[in-house]
């Protein structure tokens, strides 16, 4: 089955906008997979406007899971962060200085030389490396070519067209997925995945071995509680 990882960024940006220590960002790692999440996802930025670089500390230790680092390599504290904590997983995604969210994949034929060299340095310390890339064969092809374990496909376009279309949403998708197989690419796959286009997308996408989910999760959360949701999500991946 398909793995959830949570991502708990969301408790941190609400503990941040207050101060303090409510919620306790710590805490929302632990109960994450005592309800069972297969790993949990933070992502660090420079501004530390969610999670802070001391959250990845703590949350290391109380990891029984899997624990997945997302983040932009190009910033050298994080590749310094990624080194000292030695996360099962790094995910490296071309965010620029500021952004709100992450919105495209990386170009892995124009930026194939550092991401050879950047993922060669994360392999070498025994981290499962990832590429954040858009569903598109010849970057899936360039990723192939970096050495990286696995790509991570960027899901927002798939959930925007969804209600409208779904197959036509999920094509490149299965497409992406069938080559990364072929070139011996692991998959996983994250951003606006839901309740709603969770499970069409799961049950569509060959060999798909991880999800990373935060916004809509933590959201349904606040309805539905964080226990029930986490079951719930993860019922869409069976």
């Amino acid at each position: 089955m398909t793995k959830l990882s949570v991502n708990i960024n969301k408790f941190a940006t609400l503990r941040n906008s207050r101060g303090g220590n409510n919620p306790d960002v710590v805490k929302a790692a632990i109960d994450a997979q005592l309800f069972g999440a297969d790993g949990v996802t933070v992502h660090p930025r420079p501004d530390e406007r969610h999670i802070r670089y001391q959250d990845v500390y703590e949350i290391k230790k109380i990891i029984t899971t899997e624990f997945n680092i997302e983040g932009n390599s190009q910033e050298q504290k994080f590749v310094d962060l990624v080194l000292d904590v030695r996360p099962h997983q790094v995910t490296l995604v071309p965010d620029a200085l500021g952004q709100i969210t992450s919105n495209h994949g990386w170009d892995t034929i124009r930026h194939k030389d550092y991401l050879v060299e950047i993922v060669g340095k994360f392999k070498a310390a025994g981290i499962r490396v990832s590429l954040f890339v858009d569903p598109v064969i010849p970057m899936v092809e360039g990723a192939a070519a970096t050495g990286t374990d696995r790509i991570e496909l960027y899901t927002e376009a798939y959930a925007h067209g969804f209600h409208t279309d779904r197959e036509k949403a999920i094509a490149p998708y299965r497409a992406a997925a069938i080559r990364a197989a072929e070139l011996g690419l692991g998959l996983n796959a994250g951003h606006d995945l839901d309740l709603q286009n969770l499970a069409f997308f799961a049950h569509n996408i060959p060999g798909l071995a991880e999800v990373s989910i935060g916004h809509a999760l933590i959201s349904d959360a606040l309805y539905l509680g964080y226990e029930n949701t986490i079951q719930l999500y993860k019922r869409q991946l069976q």
